[in-house]
């Protein structure tokens, strides 16, 4: 059980706090809730490019990472479709260095034509070298691309070309920044060895004076129903083999359906006992990966499959074997034990992932951004109250030719 504290500030900042003795460290994890799905459909890749800029420096602070670093911390970010989240972990008695870093950034970020440029050419060369130059780096274009038709989770978070990246205005950037970066927009936890008390009194002095901004509520096209197989085929890459992809429409990460779905993946794909581990597709050699995954996305997402086809073998002859395993899950169905274990695995790890900080931290900004923090400690019963049949249910409700879309990605001969 995590003990965790919410505290809404009057400027409608959201304070978490979880105190642990055992470490002279703390985590400052905050999380602005914007992502890469509240960019316009001509400037994408603005979510990922505005975090590259709050490390450019700021009014009291030219370099962010140069500061952190001398009170003996670390930082990094994350942008999602759906977040962006910063995390510093400092010495205890060095959070309040993080907490004016953190300030400053938020009110006096480096937002020039100059730092606009630079990170620009930044991120373009990171696009270039993760998406375009790196082997199967464009599969999220090309199949999200084609399974989502309406809603913004069809281009990544990076962008959907250089040029968006590029040709954005500076005025644009500045925009995105003042509509999104707000304490009124943000979850701030700390966790670590600074008691309730002393982490209100320091948040009240660095952030709560800051005046709340208006923000605009989110409207987003819904995905209507895919009613029909899609099919997306690459050129010819120079790639070490064949894959095939299938994105299959799931539920959104508040669905009382997503645990059934995550351990139907599970069941699919987690560890050497699972279905596709050991299935004939695997056993025959017909294909060196089988996997399964799901996209936790906070509106309706994605459940993966992808296979690495051997040399010789074909789209379809792989593609029959992979329909004839899915049948037979959805004929003979998964069995209690099946979910029991994975039920148990997933909460296994998750406790794992709970001793640190900083994951800590992060996980708690997410539930409480999502819904609320406590929910950090209800999820495992969610996981152990879901039933053979509640997968079963969620398994024929998505692995349906209908919902399907299908990347085959070639390699050149």
């Amino acid at each position: 059980m995590i003990k965790v504290s919410t505290i809404r500030l009057d400027n409608g900042l959201t304070l978490l706090h979880n105190y642990n003795a055992a470490t002279r460290m703390v985590a400052l994890n905050i999380l602005y809730d914007v992502g890469s799905r509240d960019e316009q459909p001509e400037h994408t890749g603005l979510a990922h490019l505005m975090e590259h800029l709050m490390f450019t420096g700021s009014k009291n602070a030219p370099s962010f990472d140069g500061a952190l670093q001398a009170a003996g911390g670390t930082n990094n970010a994350w942008t999602s479709v759906d977040v962006t989240n910063y995390y510093d972990i400092v010495p205890a008695h060095n959070i309040e260095t993080a907490l004016w870093l953190e300030r400053d950034r938020l009110l006096n970020l480096n937002l020039d034509s100059r730092s606009i440029e630079l990170q620009k050419s930044v991120v373009i060369e990171e696009f270039k070298q993760r998406y375009l130059n790196q082997p199967y780096g464009d599969f999220y274009h090309l199949l999200n691309g084609e399974a989502f038709k309406v809603h913004p989770y069809r281009v990544p978070t990076i962008g959907r070309n250089v040029d968006d990246i590029r040709n954005v205005p500076v005025e644009v950037v500045q925009h995105f920044f003042r509509s999104h970066y707000a304490v009124n927009n943000m979850v701030l936890c700390i966790a670590g060895s600074v008691p309730l008390e002393r982490a209100l009194e320091l948040v009240k002095k660095w952030f709560g004076d800051i005046e709340p901004v208006d923000i605009s509520p989110r409207r987003l096209p819904q995905e209507p129903p895919q009613s029909e197989p899609r099919l997306v085929v690459s050129e010819e890459r120079d790639v070490p083999s064949n894959i095939l992809w299938r994105a299959y429409h799931m539920c959104d990460r508040l669905s009382r359906d997503f645990a059934a779905t995550d351990l139907l993946s599970d069941v699919l794909a987690n560890g050497p006992s699972s279905r596709f581990k050991q299935s004939e597709m695997i056993k025959s050699g017909m294909m060196s990966e089988l996997d399964a995954s799901v996209w936790g996305t906070e509106d309706p997402g994605l459940f993966y499959i992808r296979a690495r086809l051997a040399d010789g073998v074909d789209f379809d002859t792989a593609s029959a074997a992979l329909d004839a395993e899915l049948n037979s899950l959805l004929d003979e169905g998964v069995t209690e034990r099946e979910v029991t274990k994975y039920a148990n695995k997933f909460v296994t790890t998750q406790q794992f992932e709970n001793v640190g900080n900083d994951a800590k931290a992060a996980r708690l900004c997410a539930f409480a951004n999502r819904s609320s923090a406590d929910d950090i400690n209800r999820e495992p019963e969610l996981y152990r109250a879901t039933t053979a049949a509640d997968v079963n249910r969620v398994a024929r409700a998505i692995l349906r030719p209908s919902n399907c879309t299908t990347l085959l990605y070639r390699k050149r001969p």
